[in-house]
């Protein structure tokens, strides 16, 4: 029988550790995710080093003592790919490839190539290939060995005509050109979906983390929506909806959105903004942690510092809470003492924080209601007559889970007793005008109500 299926590769891993150069990760976490990175692509990885670089060599990034070592250790390892877990320039790349005899991938590389196997939709599609065009484009020195040849010219001229390389150069900024306009469309797609979701007072409530925190897995848990969720980075890269009805009676839309990694490259960051904008555009934010990791602190700074950019950019800033996640991994010890700090964090530090296990729910109806409390931390009474004919303002008031009592007069006018957020009060005001009634109260209150079991609404 033959076997179909393309050999595993095997691959040896380089973290270079440049002097003057801090990161926000220790070497040896920083080496461990690189290897995960590699082993999300199906590589067989044979070894990781840390490796020191006392100066960068602009020719072959390291010295030409460190590169024949590496090349003799490659050869003696039966090594497919070198991973080197830094940016390379593309004479780097190319020397480098010569000098090991393998094919040599950076980290950019090695991300773009993952975001390539995992996006589903059009979007995402869209969203690599763009960013990996313009990878690719200053690296046309090292993809093709026919650069250097000519077309011809005219005929009558007889001049050398246009290299290879400036043609494929100029393929590629076209092609460049035709993904940026269409992923403008998808963009003002988007905007007009977020748009009309405005309409409807369904607030999003975002799910962000580092890759690999858990966010698909505690979106499953409360969804039941069963989008792909494992234990590898990059599982999610494509914006996933559904609504939700908080524990007090709240619907809300839970956005699944890509996971965040520290040196996220450039084009991506570009390339991705549409997917992030639901996050901008979020009510509030639910920042995913993997507390059992022991790089949790350091992956928190990158994830922080990504959505300071994002909502500086935008001129917004959504309330963000956080996901202490994979609880059921702690010890008994360590998680009673993370419990207790919960309780404080507000007082601490402002925010509102929750310790969860999304494989077991323990810890989300509780996350689920510092969520609905962010939501409703500052709502207006109102009390609203409503007659036989404004059924739809009833049901406005409904699925925005702010009744508090009703009562029916002998006519049939309903009297109900409310309490809206800000903006869904401004909703209903624009579109129902004239029903609160005089006596109403606008005092602002918290939200009183203890959290219940929440209730799953398909869409």
């Amino acid at each position: 029988m033959i076997d179909h299926q393309d050999p595993v590769l095997r691959a040896y891993v380089i973290h270079p550790v440049v002097p003057g150069r801090r990161l926000s990760i220790a070497p040896e976490e920083r080496l461990v995710e690189a290897c995960g990175l590699a082993e999300a692509l199906d590589l067989e990885v044979v070894d990781g080093v840390i490796e020191p670089v006392r100066s960068l060599k602009p020719g072959a990034y390291f010295g030409s003592g460190k590169v024949e070592a590496l090349a003799m250790l490659i050869g003696e390892l039966d090594v497919d790919v070198a991973i080197i877990d830094d940016a390379i320039s593309p004479v780097q790349q190319r020397n480098l490839e010569k000098a090991l005899n393998v094919k040599v991938v950076d980290r950019t590389g090695l991300i773009l190539e993952i975001f390539a196997r995992r996006a589903r939709t059009r979007e995402g599609r869209l969203q690599v290939e763009l960013a990996r065009q313009t990878y690719e484009k200053s690296r046309l020195v090292r993809t093709w060995t026919h650069l250097e040849r000519q077309r011809g010219g005219t005929g009558k001229t007889g001049g050398p005509g246009e290299r290879q390389i400036e043609l494929d150069r100029r393929m590629l900024s076209d092609r460049i050109v035709k993904l940026k306009k269409e992923l403008e469309d998808v963009r003002r797609t988007r905007g007009l979906q977020r748009a009309g979701r405005k309409k409807v007072p369904y607030p999003v409530v975002a799910l962000v983390g580092y890759t690999n925190a858990g966010k698909s897995t505690l979106f499953n848990q409360v969804t039941q929506a069963g989008v792909l969720a494992k234990d590898m980075v990059f599982a999610t890269l494509d914006t996933t909806l559904r609504a939700v009805r908080l524990p007090g009676g709240r619907e809300v839309l839970l956005s699944d959105t890509v996971g965040f990694i520290s040196d996220l490259p450039p084009e991506l960051v570009a390339a991705f903004r549409a997917t992030l904008e639901e996050v901008v555009d979020a009510d509030v934010v639910i920042h995913v942690r993997d507390i059992a990791s022991e790089a949790t602190a350091s992956q928190r700074k990158d994830v922080i510092e990504i959505l300071d950019r994002l909502f500086a950019e935008a001129g917004k800033s959504p309330p963000v809470i956080e996901a202490w996640n994979k609880a059921d991994l702690l010890d008994p010890d360590t998680a009673a003492q993370l419990l207790a700090r919960t309780a404080v964090s507000v007082r601490e530090t402002g925010q509102a924080t929750a310790l969860v296990s999304a494989v077991t729910g323990e810890g989300v109806p509780a996350l689920l209601g510092l969520a609905e409390a962010e939501l409703a931390r500052r709502v207006a009474k109102r009390v609203v007559r409503i007659g036989a004919a404004d059924g739809a303002a009833r049901a406005f008031l409904h699925r925005a889970g702010a009744v508090l009592d009703e009562t029916s007069d002998d006519d049939g006018t309903i009297i109900l007793t409310v309490r809206l957020s800000g903006s869904d009060l401004s909703k209903f005001e624009a579109r129902h005008p004239g029903l609160f009634m005089a006596d109403g109260s606008g005092a602002l209150s918290p939200l009183g109500s203890q959290p219940e079991p929440f209730h799953l609404v398909e869409i």
